[in-house]
């Protein structure tokens, strides 16, 4: 058992997720800054702040709905990094590094989710 959210591997996928989403949008154009730089690293935030959230609440449906909650900001990013490369805000490689980032925590998010269902009947 964990003693810390900072130990689950979900939630350092995605912090690491985060980190690499704060150093694209500061190359964006400074108009980008309060909107799609805003909504990508808000989104991209909630994704391991939900996962942390989750992570103390005692009743296990509330534990999974912080991390539908994460779930969906996670979509929501995926969303924003094909906006960002066909804006041409990000180049291929960067497009390519952020959607192997989002993939892994995508799959340690499903993995974790569907560890806690599954050891509790709801």
């Amino acid at each position: 058992m964990t003693q810390s959210f900072k130990e689950v591997l979900a939630w350092q996928k995605a912090h690491s997720f985060v980190l690499d989403v704060y150093r694209t949008t500061k190359c964006f154009p400074q108009y980008e800054r309060y909107g799609l730089c805003s909504q990508f690293e808000r989104a991209a935030v909630s994704i391991p702040a939900n996962i942390a959230e989750g992570y103390r609440k005692d009743g296990i449906a509330d534990k999974l709905r912080f991390l539908n909650i994460a779930q969906g900001s996670l979509e929501e990013c995926r969303y924003y990094i094909l906006l960002s490369k066909d804006l041409d805000y990000i180049t291929l490689e960067q497009y390519n590094t952020l959607n192997q980032s989002i993939e892994e925590a995508s799959r340690l998010l499903t993995a974790y989710y569907k560890g806690l269902k599954e050891r509790h009947v709801l």
